[in-house]
């Protein structure tokens, strides 16, 4: 069975999921206290998306703590942020992963991870994920699994690593090999699907987790002739070849009311195409029915998603707990880059403080 979570809300506490081994450190609410105002920045559109044309992560890393909390805070509010030409290494891409979920309230046990088909020994350091369309035509990742199954690319939407029981914070991608045209990521806003849901639906949805696996990468360490990384990934509660979890279908932005800890604190839509596989306490049928409708908003509102056009060394920061994304597989030259993910909490939702992004706005 896959690592579960709490099947009920805790009366106490009014969280619904997580994991004590996993939870935030935070011991206040994350804002912005304005110190990244000296750089130009660029809203792509008014639900997702912030370019810093200037920013460079090496000088980032000289920064204050406050700096790094603050970026963390636009991170998540925002969805994702985009740095132009970054001239940094896959050691400092580490560096910059750990101060910021360390910043931003990671728990103590949670790490850099490690993917299951990271190769031991990699020049790169096992925290290191190759992106790579080479290795792909190998039959490989959510790429494979759309060969196998569907010519729809929609099908590649998702947030990283969702089967681990400690799924990824914050990850970035730094893109260095890139076709003339054509591999454009996209991404989409958890929070806005979720302020598109309708009261009723949204309360359904806050009593029902759904388990996410990844058995396909067990297919895929056969076909790369690689072993499955069975050990520690980044967290004690993620090892074993299980690639299986269970988590909330609504969750809060690392918010918790009896410590008032958050991030955003605002809720999201948790399922996602590339490993959602059932929503949990419902009939097959009636799974399908929900989580086929979660999908379809996330693919058909345009309006909650934006599109990246790479150009060589550009840098991708986003938060996996409120984003999906998904790459455009419409090139045939070489595309490759480096991903580090880091981890966060283990998946809840705040039933009492978890908030709507628009209500807690004011929109």
């Amino acid at each position: 069975m896959p690592s579960a979570i709490t099947p009920s809300p805790q009366p106490e506490t009014t969280i619904f999921g997580g994991h004590d081994l996993a939870r935030p450190q935070l011991t206040k609410r994350l804002s912005d206290s304005g110190s990244l105002q000296q750089y130009q920045y660029n809203d792509l559109t008014p639900a997702i998306g912030r370019e810093f044309p200037a920013i460079q992560i090496r000088d980032l890393l000289k920064a204050g703590d406050q700096f790094f909390r603050d970026l963390a805070y636009i991170i998540s509010c925002r969805g994702v942020v985009f740095l132009r030409n970054q001239d940094v290494t896959p050691t400092e891409l580490k560096d910059f992963m750990l101060r910021l979920t360390t910043l931003s309230g990671c728990p103590s046990t949670s790490g850099l991870h490690v993917h299951p088909l990271t190769e031991e020994g990699s020049e790169l350091g096992d925290q290191i994920s190759v992106i790579s369309s080479e290795k792909q035509k190998k039959g490989g990742g959510l790429t494979h699994q759309l060969s196998d199954v569907s010519r729809y690319a929609s099908n590649a939407w998702h947030s990283d690593i969702t089967f681990e029981p400690v799924p990824s914070d914050y990850a970035i991608l730094k893109i260095h090999t890139l076709p003339v045209t054509g591999g454009d990521t996209l991404w989409a806003s958890g929070y806005e699907i979720y302020d598109r849901l309708s009261e009723p639906m949204r309360e359904m949805l806050k009593k029902l987790t759904a388990t996410h696996d990844a058995k396909f990468f067990l297919d895929e360490a056969r076909n790369l002739g690689n072993p499955l990384r069975e050990c520690e990934r980044g967290s004690p509660l993620n090892k074993g070849a299980e690639l299986a979890a269970v988590h909330p279908v609504i969750r809060t932005n690392q918010m918790l009311t009896f410590v008032i800890i958050a991030v955003t604190g605002w809720n999201s839509v948790y399922v996602n195409k590339g490993f959602t596989k059932r929503i949990n306490g419902v009939t097959k049928d009636e799974s399908d029915i929900l989580l086929g409708y979660l999908f379809n908003m996330v693919t058909q509102n345009h309006d909650a998603q934006v599109r990246f056009r790479w150009k060589k060394n550009d840098v991708a920061i986003w938060d996996n707990r409120s984003t999906w994304h998904c790459a455009t597989y419409d090139y045939s030259d070489p595309r490759a880059g480096d991903r580090v993910c880091s981890l966060g909490e283990a998946p809840y939702l705040d039933l009492k403080g978890g908030k709507s992004r628009k209500e807690d706005l004011g929109l």
